[in-house]
């Protein structure tokens, strides 16, 4: 590997620095996009559970919160209705939607970082070939020599920048695409969570407001 990394010249430096960003953000979303730590599968229907006769307290809620981000989302809403008995539906659907912003916010973070990692790859392994083909033409003499040694070594930088460029773009882009399909998923996910939880907490808002206004 060293005598590759010799052969392929000061371009390959950047490009093994690129790589080393590129496999960092791939293992980093990796752990982060798990569905246990975004969506459990049966969270939504331990919230309902658990909010069947009455609303938790706010220390549950903030355990909620903490636990994943659906629970983020779920949480929001839970704090909105203790918040604010007499909530909308509307404005409570408001809140949703902004606490679900937030968390696909958080889930997309450094995919942008990972898909400039697949596009700038392939330009640096190019910058790599132009430097061995100036190598190659450098070792052109004017009198019509040669000189093998350098001309040697300027095929090796341009063929060893090109494919480690490739090597390390086509695996980033794979992994970015496969990541922001993901997300997507998630996003879908907690939008349908929150539309079920909606429906199930206007009943308690429903139910405080009837009570204040026969207490009235």
């Amino acid at each position: 590997m060293f005598s590759i990394i010799q052969a392929a010249g000061w371009p390959i430096y950047p490009l093994i620095l690129l790589s080393i960003v590129g496999l960092a953000l791939v293992i980093e979303r990796s752990l982060m996009l798990r569905r246990g730590r975004v969506a459990p599968d049966k969270l939504l229907d331990e919230v309902v559970a658990l909010t069947r006769t009455s609303l938790p307290s706010p220390d549950v809620i903030n355990k909620l919160g903490s636990s994943s981000s659906l629970g983020g989302v779920l949480a929001a809403g839970l704090r909105a209705v203790v918040a604010e008995p007499r909530l909308g539906e509307d404005t409570l659907r408001l809140v949703f939607e902004n606490a679900g912003r937030v968390m696909v916010h958080r889930l997309e973070r450094y995919l942008n970082t990972l898909g400039t990692v697949a596009t700038a790859a392939p330009l640096m392994g190019l910058f790599g070939t132009v430097v061995g083909m100036i190598e190659i033409f450098g070792s052109q003499s004017p009198t019509g020599g040669t000189n093998p040694a350098q001309l040697a070594h300027g095929i090796s930088i341009a063929l060893y920048n090109t494919a480690f460029g490739l090597m390390i773009a086509i695996p980033a882009l794979m992994f970015y695409r496969f990541f922001r399909g993901r997300v997507d998923e998630y996003t879908v996910d907690m939008e349908q969570a929150a539309e079920r939880l909606v429906p199930h907490l206007m009943r308690f808002a429903v139910r405080k407001s009837a009570a204040a206004g026969a207490g009235a």
